[in-house]
């Protein structure tokens, strides 16, 4: 949705240039604000509402008689680093192994995949959910008028009712500049506020005391023994102080209580002992410096901080019909399930993508977004999976809006999580292949887990690493930086690239260089006698990943001038990688032979990384394997009970944008929303789906779903920048400001009727480009900071 008049008047160079072009004003509507608002408490986690400082993180219930903040904090982890975590018998077996893969002994191989290659942890850990803080308050009556909201522009969640003849306000921020959670209690009348503030019982082992009359302190350690010893985890610890306008406050051995005072301010302070630091210093500092300042000082920082980032983008797609835009934000969602259009909701929930990666992931975040991100809500990380860092589609899909929605400096977090890889992968490549560079599988966590997981079918995906490493790639094409390619992507690169050429093997029919054994990430395949199997040689989503490993090393290596015997062995084993094949069905194979799915209603879709987020298939350039990865698509999604995920609903309106099919991605997209995101709006993983009994959140549908959403609008994947290559029909008007193209560039547009009326594409660093409008092109030529004008006019050149 479009900002306020007040962010609207700090936007970008792009926007000034668009308001002085000729029949193309994107004029905000200053009656709509991104907010999500409701007219009741949040009874479960999934109808609170998220706030975060890229490190700490709190889900506000907004109860009238109880308030209840889940608490949260990135390095909250159980667990610790492990030395000898491959399996000892890996190497030996190895060619053991792919012998039988290659021979068709598939169950054979599976046997020795499980004994001999697959990890077995027993340190691995999880990030924890911390304890909950409550306010009791001593209310009486009931309560009138209630509203609870998210504003997304100011980053702030409030509460505000009528009790008797007094108006009780709560506001809450998590504030990055002064690295603290306050939250601001007001009321219309007098000595009207009174409550009892605590903790909720805990499983973490802890202990709570006060210090003086206005300070509580929680002492805990992140133990925990489903993924982990139980003996081994980070020591944390919160700090919570109130300070009150009036009244009086005095200290119980584990509460505060605050009595009739006219208002309260509460600060809040988070710390671990990760990286070996002293969360006592920390928390202690952290509440001396903010309670220096005024509750108003703060929020004014807190505000101008986040809307640095938050205001470069804005959205309009269209109004909605104003007996539904009125509505609260859980009913609205609701009748969009039930088959209403909301434009304004779809770009709410854009928004919120934004919101959401800047509140979990800033540039000095200590780690990147885990699978719930900064948030916890206990269930991921009780269960299987962990709230980890799965790198088979979902950490990378946590930052695929990073980079197109101008947000490219909250990618830091997990460039630093990449290089710690690096570091660790080298040891898992040496003992577990016997081969130089590094290697890492399907996840990891906050101690540079690189091994296998430790079950068949998932824990054996073995270009992981690159995929993840694509994000750094992205960055440069985003970003275009010699000084960033030479020093942080191309040696993380390199050391891949050395590992597969090392890796690969021929396999003896074509003599394709292919991986294996690995799996395609989580799907199995039926073996001709009938059996199920999942390891397999040469799938295609590690051709596809280990062609593109290749070619940004190539790339790299023209670039920077270095490594030519390098670069000669790279563009040999490059053209040894087997070719896409379509197999039965017309569709895309997903294993060098043509295999049935086991489960052809699967929610992975891996071997179309080639579509997105990799640009090898094209409908323009490679008609035949778009069309094949098009019946994939609905080969898959048509199945009796397909896996419905809120990432695979998110990653098909991504598919669909690059097969330039808007109306089938804006089904995606509000199939998302509707089925896969909850009254919050935060997305889940469905009941039913990968061991789940209830619906868990993850926060990958939320920022996958704003890439798709962009990619709808802008693409830049194929040396141009394409306008408006996805529109739907159900967004006929509309405008955006300040998304990103790769080269560098800032891209603002304005449609109507369906059709462009004018663009602003804003050069950061100069060069030229050509630009594409429906199968017409120009080609713009910009100095650093200048900016282009188009009008739909301005495309003469019918496109080859």
């Amino acid at each position: 949705m479009p900002t306020s008049r007040r962010n609207f008047l700090k936007c970008s160079a792009a926007a000034a240039t668009l308001q002085s072009l000729p029949g193309f004003a994107f004029q905000p509507d200053e009656k709509r604000c991104d907010e999500l608002w409701y007219r009741k408490p949040a009874e479960r986690w999934l109808e609170a509402l998220p706030i975060g400082n890229g490190r700490m993180g709190a889900m506000i219930f907004g109860g009238v008689e109880l308030e209840r903040i889940a608490l949260s904090e990135s390095t909250a982890w159980s667990g610790a680093p492990e030395t000898g975590v491959v399996n000892p018998g890996a190497l030996p077996h190895l060619q053991e192994i792919r012998e039988l893969l290659f021979a068709g002994k598939y169950v054979e191989a599976r046997s020795l995949c499980e004994k001999y290659l697959l990890a077995h942890p027993k340190n691995f850990g999880t990030n924890l959910p911390l304890p909950e803080l409550t306010l009791s308050f001593e209310h009486s009556g009931r309560a009138d008028n209630y509203r609870r909201s998210l504003n997304l522009e100011e980053a702030t969640a409030q509460v505000s009712y009528r009790s008797g003849e007094a108006v009780f306000t709560r506001e809450v921020i998590a504030s990055h500049p002064d690295d603290v959670i306050a939250l601001r209690l007001g009321c219309s009348k007098a000595a009207k506020i009174s409550f009892d503030l605590g903790f909720r019982a805990t499983k973490l082992p802890h202990s709570i005391k006060s210090m003086g009359r206005n300070v509580l302190v929680l002492e805990g350690k992140a133990f925990e023994t489903m993924h982990s010893t139980g003996r081994d985890g980070v020591s944390f610890q919160i700090h919570v102080q109130a300070i009150p306008d009036g009244g009086s406050i005095r200290s119980g051995d584990s509460s505060l209580h605050v009595e009739a005072a006219d208002s309260v301010t509460i600060l809040v302070a988070i710390a671990t002992s990760f990286g070996g630091k002293r969360p006592d210093e920390i928390c202690t500092r952290a509440l001396q410096t903010a309670a220096q300042k005024s509750y108003a000082q703060l929020r004014k920082a807190h505000i101008a901080d986040h809307a640095q980032l938050y205001s470069r983008v804005a959205l309009d797609l269209g109004k909605t019909d104003a007996s539904l835009r009125m509505k609260p934000t859980d009913e609205r969602r609701s009748q969009m399930a039930a088959g209403s259009t909301d434009p304004e909701l779809l770009a709410l929930f854009f928004q919120y993508g934004r919101y959401l990666t800047i509140a979990g992931s800033r540039a000095d975040s200590p780690l990147p977004l885990a699978l719930q991100g900064i948030w916890n809500d206990g269930l991921a990380s009780s269960m299987g999976w962990t709230d980890d860092f799965h790198l088979d589609i979902n950490t990378q899909q946590n930052y695929w809006a990073a980079e197109v929605c101008n947000l490219g400096e909250c990618q830091t977090p997990l460039f630093k999580l990449i290089e710690g890889l690096r570091v660790s992968g080298r040891t898992t490549a040496r003992e577990m292949y016997g081969a130089p560079g590094w290697v890492t599988h399907t996840v990891t966590n906050a101690w540079g887990y690189t091994a296998p997981g430790w079950g068949t079918g998932w824990g054996l995906y073995v270009t992981a690493g690159v995929w993840i490493a694509l994000q750094l790639w992205q960055h440069y094409t985003f970003n275009p930086d010699e000084a960033f390619l030479r020093a942080s992507v191309y040696p993380v690169l390199r050391e891949a690239a050395e590992f597969f050429l090392a890796y690969m093997v021929p396999e003896p029919k074509h003599g394709w260089l292919v991986t294996g054994p690995s799996d395609s990430p989580e799907n199995w395949y039926k073996t001709p006698s009938g059996d199920q199997a999942a390891e397999s040689m040469g799938n295609t989503c590690d051709r596809a990943f280990v062609y593109a490993l290749y070619s940004m090393c190539i790339q790299s290596s023209e670039t920077l001038n270095v490594d030519a015997d390098f670069w000669e062995q790279l563009m040999e084993a490059r053209a040894k990688v087997p070719p896409f094949q379509i197999g039965r069905h017309g569709r895309l194979q997903e294993w060098l032979e043509d295999f049935e799915d086991a489960s052809p209603n699967h929610r992975h879709t891996s071997h179309l990384v080639a579509l997105y987020p990799l640009s090898e298939i094209s409908p323009r350039r490679t008609p035949e394997l778009a069309r094949a990865a098009e019946v994939t698509l609905d080969r898959r999604i048509h199945a009796p009970n397909w896996e419905q995920s809120e990432w695979g609903r998110a990653n098909l309106a991504a598919y669909y944008a690059r097969l330039l099919k808007g109306d089938a991605a804006l089904d995606a997209l509000t199939g998302l929303v509707a089925r896969a995101a909850d009254d919050n709006l935060l997305t889940f993983s469905s009941s039913g789906v990968a061991g789940a009994d209830q619906n868990i959140f993850a926060i990958d549908g939320n920022t996958a779903g704003a890439a798709a959403m962009a990619e709808m609008l802008l693409q830049s994947q194929d040396g141009e920048i394409v306008l408006l290559p996805a529109l739907p029909t159900a967004w006929p008007e509309g405008s955006v400001r300040g998304l990103c193209a790769r080269g560098g560039y800032e891209v603002s547009l304005q449609w109507g009727n369906g059709r462009l009326r004018g663009a602003s594409i804003l050069s950061r660093i100069g060069g030229s480009v050509p630009v594409r409008y429906g199968e017409r092109t120009t080609t713009i030529h910009l100095q650093a900071g200048r900016t282009a004008r188009l009008s739909p006019s301005s495309f003469q050149t019918v496109a080859g």
